[in-house]
């Protein structure tokens, strides 16, 4: 069992991925794909009038600030576009590729967040209609039926609350929480850099290795969105997962070479 989570990044190569996934699929792998949306979705707010807006949590995590205009987007976007793109070239390769929301069948469910403290300056204020949440139950019994009758899911980040109301969510932490639901051995967290990087952007200063113990110092170095995996790769390893690692989606046979060890291994 594995679970490949496909970052939503400018710069991802798709069809690489695709190609790879479509590869360990025929040899027999059970895999379900999580994935982003977040480059499709600011190139569709801003043709539509409405620039994505970020904020930082007090602990440095950056975030879509997701009222129920941008939520509509997203949901377009990365439910509709990449959801959709990710299919048509899974099926393309003989993958019996399936999409779906996590809203889908209550795939992910949690609770929505009725505020969000923001750092503002020098300053930290509260944001209430937000539209975003967290992933605390997976159906494990969905996935698991389309994976016993060889189907690969493929799962856009938007989830149900606990009151069924539609909420933007973490793919990474969505995919670490899957990773752990269906007991699967390995993540991947493939973006558009090689892995954790000491001094980001310099691609030379790959982190290779984190043992779990050191990833609280690890975060430390983290830039961005690299915070997200990290705190989804802990999440994933106290599910039970042995290994996750952060790899590179610009290359051949990004997912291989990422079980190969190329990237940073977290176990």
């Amino acid at each position: 069992m594995l679970v490949v989570k496909v970052g939503g990044s400018k710069g991802v190569d798709a069809d690489a991925v695709c190609e790879d996934v479509a590869a360990l699929a025929a040899a027999g792998a059970r895999l379900v794909v999580v994935h982003g949306g977040s480059h499709e979705t600011n190139v569709l707010s801003e043709r539509l009038g409405r620039p994505p807006r970020f904020v930082t949590s007090p602990s440095g995590h950056t975030s879509r600030l997701t009222d129920r205009p941008t939520l509509e987007i997203f949901e377009m976007a990365c439910c509709g576009l990449v959801n959709k793109g990710l299919v048509e070239r899974l099926l393309r390769r003989g993958v019996r590729a399936v999409g779906l929301a996590g809203l889908d069948g209550r795939v992910w469910e949690g609770p929505r967040k009725s505020a969000i403290r923001v750092v503002d300056g020098d300053r930290v204020r509260v944001v209430r209609d937000d539209h975003t949440g967290t992933v605390e139950r997976v159906n494990a019994e969905l996935l698991g039926a389309l994976l016993d009758a060889g189907y690969v899911p493929v799962l856009a980040p938007l989830a149900a609350s606990y009151d069924g109301e539609a909420m933007n969510v973490d793919g990474d932490r969505a995919a670490a929480a899957t990773a752990a639901a269906l007991a699967a051995r390995e993540l991947v967290i493939l973006t558009n850099v090689p892995g954790l990087l000491e001094r980001y952007p310099d691609e030379r200063t790959l982190v290779g290795e984190v043992a779990r113990d050191d990833l609280e110092r690890a975060t430390r170095l983290a830039e961005g969105r690299m915070r997200k995996k990290l705190l989804a790769a802990g999440e994933a390893l106290a599910g039970g997962v042995a290994r996750v690692v952060l790899a590179d989606a610009r290359v051949p046979a990004p997912v291989t070479r990422a079980l190969a060890g190329e990237g940073t291994v977290i176990a």
